[in-house]
């Protein structure tokens, strides 16, 4: 069964995590044939492990504190702060406290990249 998504023109409201995730999950809010976006979950200490994509993507921390760990570098996001990965960039994320994360992907013909997203040497899992 296909989770349900907003169409374009309608208004999504992410709201406030409160002070714990509790049944709160992770979802995907809109999808098209160009475009996802997805309201990510991040129960504190619970790490996304290191995947890509192979386009451009954000990761914009909602609420909370987020570390996105790249093989370069290390960049730690607060409430209202965005990143921007560069092309088939291995990422992660981690959560020091319980958080909200909108990461917005690129898509061509309804993946995420030409080979949708996938673990760093994996063989195509995606998100």
């Amino acid at each position: 069964m296909a989770l349900p998504h907003a169409q374009p023109l309608d208004v999504i409201t992410l709201g406030p995590l409160g002070s714990a995730p509790g049944g709160a999950v992770s979802t995907s809010l809109l999808k098209t044939d160009r475009l996802q976006l997805l309201h990510l979950v991040l129960p504190a200490r619970r790490d996304v492990p290191q995947h890509q994509v192979d386009d451009e993507c954000t990761v914009h921390c909602l609420a909370g504190d987020v570390e996105v760990q790249m093989p370069s570098a290390t960049r730690r996001l607060g409430p209202g702060q965005l990143i921007v990965l560069p092309a088939s960039q291995p990422y992660s994320l981690s959560a020091r406290v319980d958080s909200t994360v909108l990461m917005t992907l690129l898509l061509h013909h309804g993946d995420a990249g030409d080979k949708g997203g996938r673990s760093v040497g994996g063989d195509g899992g995606s998100r």
